[in-house]
């Protein structure tokens, strides 16, 4: 989850979220590159001798500046259409769960097993424990095994909404009478938070995600205790 002061990317938890983050840091040596050389020639515009009173065309320099933002933008697009097919990719998954977002609390369903379905609502801050996160926390939190292909679907019963884990670098539109579908693999245990990022309506509160990740045995364990009670 975000800290303070944290003006970068959350620690990936997925490798997914890894490219992203590769990607950004991609995309940001292009700006900066950019950015220096342009400033450099504004700079020394203060200081150039114009020499030339008859010069109106330069043949070579106009094709430069053409081509080579052209072959820049290549180096950004070709990265990013990689990125953008990995992230539909669908690798047989291990489990399946199925969110629905309503006003204003999520829940859900774990497709691949019987009667496992709960509402997950944000706990009020008159109500939370002294190691909880104000605006973050649930009462009933997401349980999913670490090491295996999650598939995510996501609609809305209302309006709509959008299902965001940063730390995965998942985020999944909610349409009413649409069902959207997106994967991603959890590579170590923890908690991971989201929330929301439409805009919802009047007293949206936020609307939190949290993914407990755990070991496999444990997530079949947590599985067998709710298919039985």
């Amino acid at each position: 989850m975000s800290t303070w002061a944290n003006l970068g990317l959350q620690d990936s938890a997925s490798p997914l979220m890894e490219q992203l983050i590769f990607f950004k840091d991609h995309a940001l040596l292009i700006l900066v590159m950019i950015t220096v050389l342009v400033g450099y020639l504004m700079f020394m515009l203060f200081f150039n001798s114009y020499i030339n009173r008859f010069l109106l065309h330069g043949q070579l320099i106009e094709m430069i500046w053409t081509i080579l933002p052209a072959i820049i933008l290549l180096f950004i697009a070709f990265p990013s259409l990689r990125l953008l097919y990995l992230l539909d990719e669908i690798n047989e998954p291990s489990v399946t769960l199925k969110s629905i977002g309503h006003q204003w609390y999520w829940s859900y369903e774990y497709s691949d097993f019987n009667n496992v379905e709960f509402d997950s609502y944000m706990i009020p801050t008159n109500e939370l424990s002294n190691d909880g996160f104000r605006l973050l926390d649930v009462d009933n939190r997401i349980v999913l095994p670490m090491n295996s292909q999650i598939r995510i679907l996501v609609t809305a019963a209302d309006v709509i909404h959008s299902w965001t884990v940063p730390a995965l670098g998942v985020k999944v539109d909610g349409t009413p009478g649409r069902l959207n579908q997106t994967n991603f693999f959890i590579n170590r245990p923890g908690l991971f938070f989201g929330q929301c990022s439409e805009i919802c309506g009047a007293n949206h509160s936020f609307m939190p995600i949290v993914i407990e990740s755990v070991p496999v045995n444990y997530f079949i364990k947590w599985i067998s205790n709710n298919v039985n009670s």
